[in-house]
């Protein structure tokens, strides 16, 4: 039993391994670490963690996600959205 033509069956999978795995070790070699991706986004991320602090700490519990009149969460903003405006009140 060889095993060389039975390799043979499998040599487009081969290349194919091969092929993505050189394009990955060049994309890891050619993209910038960690440490630089972070330093140039901190401004953001910390606004954006302050500003979701700020939501959850001021917002307390919101009338549009909360169960009201029979409606499901968030059904009146989405009728609203969508301009279906038929409440009687």
């Amino acid at each position: 039993m060889d095993i060389a033509p039975q390799l043979l069956q499998y040599r487009y999978h081969f290349v194919k391994a091969i092929f993505v795995s050189l394009i990955f070790s060049l994309m890891l070699y050619a993209a910038p670490r960690i440490l630089t991706i972070l330093g140039y986004f901190w401004p953001l991320f910390a606004s954006t963690t302050i500003f979701l602090v700020a939501v959850i700490a001021f917002g307390g519990d919101s009338q549009l996600s909360t169960e009201s009149h029979g409606e499901a969460q968030g059904q009146g903003i989405i009728d609203y959205v969508a301009g279906q405006t038929d409440y009687t009140n």
